[in-house]
């Protein structure tokens, strides 16, 4: 049994049965033998119809999966609620791009040898997906990847993180209440992750879904067997520019919420914010004021906005980054301090070495670093200084410099006048470079998770 704990406390809660490696090839096979039989497949209308009623259920159970995301997942109870809704929509989401989802025409007649044909692609689903998943959003991320193949017809086993195994199971049950048989979504939960790279490496898996650390992304990529299609999606150091015009009155707050949401534990959480030196002074006074607000503490508490780290040794690890940084130069002005195992004040250091770990790494936790900036180009330089681009964004009342930066800025995507976390699920979701590989997002990753069949008609006459 895996042993499930409370992210806050630590208290043991619950427990999951695990999945040995017999367990593993039955699930693998059950979903290989659903595809196999084409005559069982189901119709597009079947699908979204039980995406609707899965849509309905979670709806109806959406204090629980709540109560249950910020328990084993910590995240503040207030943004749990949010997250189960976003879920719900996904759900939909998923179930109406099938309305639009279809192939195109080939034209033919365009040279004598291609007359009297008329050629259409259709979209098939491309086989079995394995998406392996991250604690940070223990539902949504689910309904990211188990979604889309359960819209275009994709066999799905889905592995949670090994901390928040429990929104991933009920959900994945609440599927098969909609009426989605079993073969079509299983959950894999072993113990460890050698089981999980075994299976995502097996040739009869065509397409890997992944969430979570490059290091492990670039090396599961590595290991996929030839034709194994793949998303990856890790995570970036975005950037945030705040230029001399920025209303202070209007951005401090998102800036704090794109900063220390979920304790930073966000692939796209703001961690650099490059100011203007014109009002860099002014910005830290109102940016350290309103972090100093912030409550910090149990998620099941409708009062908290920043909760636990998953894990102690995810604070170890943010408080040695911190330390790096202060004796190299930076200047802690707010937080930082460890309140118990799991939980850390909020903090902001000011103009910290570029060289530093909380410069050029994710720090995935509660820490944003502030710099001084005199040009925009200077800026825009030190933001696309990473391999890691993600999301960035730009805070600016004049357009030319809203444009300029939005141009130059090396992002999937750029935000004007919102923080780098900014998100809908149906826009795309993508890493650059060694941040991820394919783009997310419900309709794109449909679009991967098939491929295209041309069919070509010989009229007689």
């Amino acid at each position: 049994m895996l042993q499930v704990v409370q992210a806050f406390d630590r208290a043991p809660f619950a427990e999951v049965p695990v999945d040995d490696a017999d367990a593993m090839e039955a699930k693998l096979k059950a979903a290989l033998g659903v595809f196999a039989d084409r005559d069982g497949w189901l119709a597009p209308h079947t699908r979204a119809a039980v995406l609707r009623r899965a849509a309905a259920l979670l709806a109806a159970r959406q204090d629980h999966f709540a109560h249950q995301i910020a328990r084993e997942g910590g995240k503040p109870l207030i943004d749990a609620n949010i997250e189960v809704t976003r879920a719900i929509d996904g759900l939909h989401c998923a179930a109406d791009e099938l309305r639009n989802f279809a192939g195109r025409e080939v034209p033919m007649g365009l040279a004598a040898a291609s007359t009297k044909r008329w050629a259409f692609t259709t979209r098939e689903p491309i086989g079995v997906v394995f998406a392996i998943s991250a604690f940070n959003h223990p539902l949504n991320l689910i309904v990211h990847q188990v979604a889309p193949a359960i819209a275009v017809g994709c066999p799905v086993i889905v592995k949670p993180a090994s901390a928040t195994p429990l929104s991933c199971r009920d959900f994945v049950a609440l599927l098969h209440e909609a009426g989605l048989p079993e073969g079509w979504c299983q959950t894999f939960i072993p113990r460890g992750s050698a089981l999980a790279e075994q299976l995502a490496g097996d040739p009869r898996i065509s397409f890997l879904s992944f969430i979570g650390s490059a290091s492990v992304g670039w090396r599961l990529h590595s290991k996929l067997a030839p034709g194994t299609r793949s998303a990856l999606e890790h995570g970036g150091v975005a950037p945030a520019i705040v230029d001399r015009s920025a209303d202070l009155d209007r951005i401090i707050t998102p800036l704090v919420k794109g900063g220390f949401y979920h304790a930073g534990q966000v692939c796209v959480s703001t961690q650099r914010i490059y100011v203007h030196e014109a009002i860099f002074s002014e910005f830290n006074e109102r940016l350290i004021a309103r972090v100093a607000s912030l409550r910090t503490g149990d998620p099941i508490s409708a009062e908290t906005e920043v909760g636990p780290l998953i894990h102690p040794n995810e604070v170890n690890r943010v408080a040695d980054w911190v330390k790096e940084a202060i004796a190299g130069g930076a200047k802690r002005v707010s937080g930082g301090e460890r309140l118990s195992a799991t939980l850390m004040q909020p903090a902001i250091l000011i103009e910290p070495p570029v060289g530093a770990r909380v410069s050029r790494e994710e720090v995935f936790g509660p820490v944003v670093c502030v710099y001084r900036y005199s040009r925009l180009d200077e800026a825009i330089a030190q933001a696309n200084s990473l391999r890691v681009p993600f999301q960035a964004c730009v805070f600016s009342e004049d357009i030319d410099v809203a444009l300029r930066a939005s141009e130059r800025l090396d992002a999937s995507a750029v935000m004007i006048n919102d923080p780098t976390t900014f998100r809908t699920d149906w826009m795309p979701f993508a890493g650059r470079r060694e941040a991820g590989y394919g783009v997310g997002g419900i309709r794109y990753t449909m679009r991967d998770m098939t491929q295209e069949k041309l069919v070509v008609l010989h009229r007689r006459a």
